[in-house]
């Protein structure tokens, strides 16, 4: 069975459920396990990554108004590889091919191939696409065995997030949850949503601007200042912790000084927060220890 994946999620549920030998050509943005690096790439982005935040936003908004999609597809590429199974998605078009896009490129190809698509925006929704791929890939029992060690994991996490240092008491008292902002863009500001908003309650904390199933909204810096946060989580969508600095660190001096005085920890959003697969686990158990600290 040949796959292709479109998202970087895909990639990793695949190598998780120890298929990773099937796949034969990946999307620009895959990079784990990192020996999918060396496969075929059958995606672009028509926005260069290198730009500003802020001209990233004004790329896409224009990307939008004239129709143009964001994330290109090497057809040729794609149909010389012959999948049997497309992974793709419908859940953001901007980093990663759209639903309408992915239909068009299947009906160029031959022989079509099985598509199966991802549209999770829940945590739950995240563990069911895991076992919609095993279930493609004729892997229903390893994707059982998956499932149930990331829903130990997470009840883990829950469970110690609860009592912080008295798992198991019977008498504590409830703790006071910190109020956490998440950004997943700094300019302009974007709060978390879909999975995002459901991690921070099972790591112990309250998310007070994202709300869970629904897409990262826009806000103001003087809305988010009025939240009040005890901890301010950058997570930026498609940026590791070091290029999330910078882009915080350029808008600090200006409308988003209120920052000041606040803690900022930064998350991996590109590895973690922004993929909807397994590793949206581990980030549950990093924004536990950052809740926790």
């Amino acid at each position: 069975m040949r796959i292709v994946s479109l998202l970087p999620a895909a990639t990793e549920i695949v190598a998780a459920l120890g298929a990773m030998g099937r796949l034969v050509g990946v999307s620009h943005e895959c990079d784990f396990p990192p020996q999918v690096r060396s496969l075929p790439r059958v995606t672009r982005s028509r926005i260069d990554p290198a730009l500003p935040s802020g001209a990233i936003d004004r790329a896409v908004a224009d990307a939008k108004r004239t129709g143009v999609a964001t994330v290109e597809v090497d057809v040729e590429l794609v149909a010389h590889l012959r999948p049997d199974v497309l992974i793709g998605q419908s859940v953001c078009e901007v980093c990663a091919l759209g639903a309408s896009d992915l239909a068009r490129v299947v009906t160029t190809l031959i022989p079509i191939p099985w598509v199966v698509t991802l549209h999770a925006h829940t945590l739950n929704g995240v563990l069911k696409d895991i076992a919609t791929v095993g279930e493609t890939l004729e892997l229903r029992d390893e994707a059982e065995e998956l499932l149930a060690g990331l829903r130990y994991r997470l009840r883990r996490v829950a469970a110690r997030a609860q009592r912080p240092g008295m798992v198991g008491a019977q008498h504590a008292a409830p703790l006071r949850k910190p109020r956490v902002l998440v950004l997943e863009w700094v300019d302009p500001p974007y709060v978390a949503g879909h999975w995002v908003p459901e991690l921070v309650e099972l790591a112990g904390g309250k998310d007070v601007a994202g709300r869970p199933g629904e897409p990262s909204r826009r806000r103001s810096w003087a809305d988010l200042t009025a939240l009040q946060p005890d901890l301010i989580l950058v997570a930026l969508c498609g940026f590791d912790t070091a290029r999330a600095r910078v882009e915080l660190d350029a808008v600090r001096a200006g409308a988003a000084r209120a920052l000041h005085g606040r803690r900022v920890e930064f998350v991996d959003g590109q590895a973690y927060t922004s993929r909807p697969g397994p590793r949206l686990v581990d980030a549950a158990e990093l924004l536990a220890a950052l809740i926790a600290r």
